[in-house]
């Protein structure tokens, strides 16, 4: 992530910023117009982009079709009982076959002790989804804020300017406030932009949080088939739509 961060300030500082009239000129030209206070904000899109970079790909590799693997457990009870069941979740990613392998890991204690397993082991499970949205939480806060903060200070040193001009031109104190605001104006894009991923981050952990608790219940469904002797693939309940598939 250090590395990411320094080649970006890098990059940034390498491109042309002047002539060309390219968006990507006139960007980083509004950028050093604004003076030191765009840095922070820029340090606050940099990282916020980090982290929900990374918890995008984390989420993508948790997430899988419940549905087959729903299906493949119930084959594995039918065929090789628990054990077989225990060695299938252990072969498969993600926090729904996690939560899996933890109720099993309890069936021979009973179906309560199989419940507490899952509800608590799905709590942290839980707890791993939404590692990381907090700081991506502050980011978004923060970054207005700075920007804010870098305004009220520009106009502060554009009416010191005035003051010492000792006359009060329209391009004196136009100029200062255009300066002034592209702080704000850049913390508020910032803000936006992180938004949307954390919107996206948090839509995911929502659905894999409700396939694995509907796939928890089935679950336990399965278990007491199970002991009473009948054939679990064969009770199958199909996960709706909006829950379990992909």
């Amino acid at each position: 992530m250090v590395i990411l961060n320094k080649l970006t300030v890098t990059l940034l500082l390498m491109l042309p910023q002047q002539g060309g009239g390219s968006p990507i000129n006139a960007l980083v030209e509004r950028f050093n117009e604004g003076g030191g206070w765009m840095w922070p904000v820029l340090i606050c899109l940099i990282i916020g982009l980090a982290i929900a970079f990374e918890r995008i790909i984390s989420l993508n590799r948790a997430d899988i079709n419940t549905r087959e693997f729903l299906q493949r457990v119930r084959v594995a009870l039918d065929e090789g009982g628990i054990p077989a069941a225990e060695e299938e979740c252990a072969n498969t990613r993600g926090p729904v076959a996690s939560v899996f392998q933890a109720g099993l890991l309890r069936a021979d204690e009973g179906i309560e002790a199989v419940e507490k397993a899952v509800v608590s082991y799905g709590s942290i499970e839980m707890s791993f989804l939404e590692r990381g949205l907090v700081w991506l939480s502050l980011f978004i806060s923060v970054a207005p804020m700075l920007g804010f903060l870098g305004t009220v200070i520009g106009m502060i040193q554009a009416f010191d300017a005035i003051e010492n001009a000792g006359d009060i031109s329209p391009r004196l104190v136009a100029g200062g406030i255009k300066v002034a605001l592209l702080t704000t104006a850049f913390g508020l894009i910032v803000a936006v932009i992180l938004q949307f991923f954390y919107n996206y981050a948090v839509s995911k952990i929502d659905r894999i949080v409700a396939e694995m608790e509907d796939a928890s219940i089935e679950l336990i469904d399965a278990l007491v088939l199970l002991r009473e002797g009948r054939k679990v693939s064969g009770e199958e309940k199909a996960i709706p739509e909006n829950v379990g598939g992909k």
